[in-house]
């Protein structure tokens, strides 16, 4: 595994785990003993990087998925870095099949998150604390202003933002520096390459969810199939519909069609086109197989010229792609 620094001095893995489907969003949460030893094979294929957020889970189990990276990380805790998020909670009361996010990091709420998430997290410290998203009710400087305050205490060591534009990245990196925003980023979700020149001028990291389009890159779905209706976010998705997948038939030949020449996978061509884009881009795909988290990590090795991402660039500007799932709807609270 090769390692990349985010922000000034946060290294990790080039490819991160993101954990959330283990616990949510990709139907009934995986069997925790399964998990448990797939995140410590993880750690022995040389992956640093462990994404989570307190509100991954289940209306049984809202904080499922933090209880089970603290438990199963525990005893590698000085050989990993843990990335978890505060700052929203669902509305539960919405029939919709991904909730919809209500903000809020009023101080003393990300006050009470934290502690919270490090009891779960088996932790006296968290390495990267996001922002789950921004709060039209609290000025950014008052978020960051709080973040300055628990690294000072030694309870996070670096901060930062999801799904933050500009203005916000700009506004709160000016009281305390960001070390990484992470922001939807994909070959199907490419509007927030816009942000790398700001990055590269505040020297912030991006890290890349979703960056295969919730798999749908993996070229590994078809027509035939199916999802836990209710509590799969892909049973909804516009780009594994049946015509999403007759719509993006170009986009998997293309990736096809290079991997085959570069003896890889479509999904290490998917990643490995962000990786050489960037030196601080790292992506944080998801995954409850072994195969996958061996296929993911192998995507640092994969090596593609300036010209050939370019040319990947240029072919995705003329491709006619579907819609892609772009994030759950944020309402504001009352």
């Amino acid at each position: 595994m090769e390692y990349r620094t985010l922000g000034k001095d946060l290294t990790v893995s080039a490819v991160g785990l993101g954990c959330m489907g283990m616990s949510h969003a990709y139907g009934a949460p995986a069997d925790k003993h399964e998990m448990s030893n797939l995140l410590a094979e993880a750690v022995d294929m040389g992956y640093t990087f462990f994404d989570t957020a307190e509100v991954y889970g289940t209306p049984e189990n809202p904080h499922d998925n933090e209880e089970l990276v603290g438990m199963a990380l525990k005893p590698y805790r000085n050989r990993i870095l843990l990335a978890t998020k505060f700052g929203i909670h669902f509305d539960m009361e919405s029939s919709e099949v991904n909730k919809p996010l209500v903000p809020d990091s009023r101080p003393e709420v990300i006050r009470a998150s934290l502690e919270a998430s490090l009891k779960r997290l088996n932790t006296d410290h968290i390495d990267l604390y996001y922002q789950h998203r921004p709060d039209p009710d609290v000025p950014i400087e008052e978020v960051a202003g709080v973040m300055a305050e628990l690294i000072k205490e030694g309870k996070i060591t670096h901060w930062g933002l999801s799904e933050a534009g500009e203005e916000i990245i700009r506004r709160a990196h000016a009281v305390c520096p960001v070390a990484a925003i992470q922001n939807r980023y994909s070959m199907m979700a490419r509007w927030h390459g816009e942000l790398f020149s700001v990055l590269e001028e505040l020297q912030i990291g991006f890290v890349a969810f979703s960056p295969l389009a919730n798999g749908f890159l993996s070229g590994k779905y078809g027509k035939d199939a199916s999802f836990e209706v209710g509590t799969d976010y892909r049973s909804v998705m516009p780009q594994f519909s049946k015509e999403g997948i007759d719509r993006n038939q170009n986009l998997l030949e293309l990736l096809k069609g290079l991997a085959k020449e570069k003896h890889a996978t479509p999904a290490q061509i998917s990643l490995a086109w962000m990786l050489c884009k960037r030196p601080y881009i790292v992506p944080i795909p998801g995954t409850r197989k072994t195969e996958r988290l061996e296929e993911n990590a192998g995507a640092a090795d994969v090596k593609l010229t300036v010209r050939e991402v370019r040319a990947l660039d240029d072919a995705l500007d003329a491709m006619e792609m579907s819609e892609v799932f772009g994030g759950s709807r944020v309402v504001v609270k009352e």
